[in-house]
């Protein structure tokens, strides 16, 4: 039975972050918030990026959803960003924060995230991950990204084992803490992760 590799996710809230005490702790991979909306970005992204790329951690980058705005443009403002950090190497991730609604039906919110899921995958070669949490899944927010890797928020659930809303039927990374730092956990091994990341052939 394959173990639990295990990561931690990080913002701006966070400051500066000692990437090389998580990697002797046993942090295997991590998610840096990259953008916001259609014009901001994180000040401490690059300095994640490459941190985590020198202690030898598997990359994620992600973007905090704002469905009211226009979804493409969005998604080009992260992958952008993402390149002005050094861009893409094998095995980098990618993420949808989608938590909140901004005032727009739930309908109106998946349609959003399947666009923007959509531009980047075009652009990237990648297939993002959807970062939610139950009780908004379940409202509709997430319609038609069940062929995204859930990664879901339930820091209530025992470790690994969170419940699974729909549309999808499985979870690929579970958020089960979230003090004093959000902690992940990916049932697998780190070659299984970095398949779902970046490959530039």
């Amino acid at each position: 039975m394959k173990g639990l590799l295990h990561g931690i996710d990080v913002s701006n809230w966070q400051g500066s972050v000692d990437w090389g005490g998580h990697a002797r702790s046993g942090v295997a991979f991590a998610f840096a918030k990259a953008t916001e909306g259609g014009d901001f970005t994180d000040r401490w992204f690059a300095r994640n990026w490459d941190g985590m790329r020198e202690s030898w951690i598997v990359c994620g980058a992600y973007h905090f959803a704002r469905p009211k705005g226009d979804p493409g443009e969005q998604a080009r403002h992260f992958l952008h960003t993402v390149r002005a950090a050094g861009g893409l190497r094998r095995g980098d991730l990618i993420a949808l924060d989608l938590e909140t609604a901004d005032g727009q039906r739930p309908e109106e919110v998946a349609r959003y995230a399947r666009r923007w899921c959509h531009v980047v995958e075009r652009r990237s070669g990648v297939r993002p991950f959807i970062y939610t949490f139950h009780s908004f899944a379940a409202a509709g927010h997430c319609a038609g990204l069940e062929r995204y890797p859930l990664w879901i928020a339930s820091p209530h659930s025992h470790r690994g084992r969170p419940e699974v809303p729909r549309p999808w039927q499985d979870w690929t990374i579970h958020q089960h803490a979230n003090s004093p730092v959000d902690r992940n956990v990916f049932h697998g091994s780190r070659r299984d992760l970095t398949r779902l990341g970046f490959d530039p052939r």
